[in-house]
């Protein structure tokens, strides 16, 4: 699609900021549609609760498509029943608006939770966890991204459009490389999600690529970094804590354990950002 005027729900968060940031590096027209103002604003600010089909009726009205980043972002903050109500009402709501409008696409934060961490009702299936691994979603945010993959489903069905879930990885930015090294001792600390990330930067990139690239119906794209958090070999941690898995191919000495495969070979993406930029020595 050519770059034009782009929603951005939940953009005053973490990855939304970053989001909007790319956004308008690449020449797009924004509007970040958020209940809490952004510390920086860099586009024009809508304050609107998504929990009312109204309101994603009145915030998505005239533009050509929106990334849909808004949500209660991870179990603990409220109850787990209003996290998988707020979580599902507002995918609903932004899915519904969107058809409705004849919006060009949807792109859309679901998580690598969706496979199952922290993995200790189920094991994981197979490693690295591709799009095709069974889901086991263990906490109420984790099933609400799972309903919402069902809906997104259904909706593109209806309205023919593309619909783009992105399983993110942990979403770092570059200041929180600095406690990686306190997780390298107990390889525990990190194993719920197969010592999983992904830098603010590249997800960001990744939301562009799945505005830009031709895609039909509803698809997911695992989005994680290249490596692990871990300065371990990724095959070494999975012999230790999860000897009985399984492992597909040969992935690389620190290669990541959420596999991009996909992402890479219909995205087109690449991850360019890394914990080792910043904490090892170039040279």
């Amino acid at each position: 699609m050519s770059k034009r005027r782009v929603v951005v729900t939940g953009g005053s968060g973490k990855a939304g900021r970053a989001i909007v940031r790319e956004l308008l590096e690449r020449g797009y027209e924004v509007r970040n549609v958020d209940l809490v103002p952004p510390a920086d604003p860099l586009c024009p600010v809508l304050k609107a609760d998504l929990c009312r089909l109204g309101d994603a009726f009145e915030t998505l009205r005239g533009f050509d498509a929106v990334v849909h980043m808004a949500a209660i972002p991870r179990s603990g903050i409220v109850t787990e029943e209003a996290t998988f109500r707020t979580n599902v009402e507002t995918t609903f709501n932004v899915f519904t608006a969107a058809a409705a409008l004849g919006m060009e696409r949807v792109v859309w934060a679901s998580s690598d939770l969706t496979f199952g961490p922290p993995f200790e009702r189920e094991k994981p299936a197979y490693a690295p966890l591709d799009e095709s691994h069974p889901l086991y979603p263990e906490t109420s945010y984790a099933l609400s991204k799972v309903m919402a993959e069902e809906m997104a489903r259904q909706h593109s069905r209806w309205s023919g459009k593309p619909i783009v879930g992105l399983r993110f990885s942990n979403i770092m930015e570059p200041q929180d490389y600095e406690t990686f090294p306190s997780f390298w001792k107990d390889p525990c600390l990190r194993k719920y999600n197969l010592w999983g990330y992904v830098d603010v930067r590249d997800a960001a990139r990744s939301c562009v690529l799945a505005l830009e690239r031709p895609i039909r119906g509803a698809e997911v794209f695992v989005i994680a970094a290249a490596d692990t958090v871990m300065d371990r070999p990724s095959l070494d941690l999975m012999k230790e804590i999860y000897p009985s898995v399984p492992i597909r191919g040969k992935p690389g000495k620190f290669e990541t354990l959420l596999s991009i495969g996909k992402a890479r070979s219909v995205l087109g993406y690449e991850p360019r950002w890394s914990w080792r930029n910043h904490l090892l020595p170039q040279g």
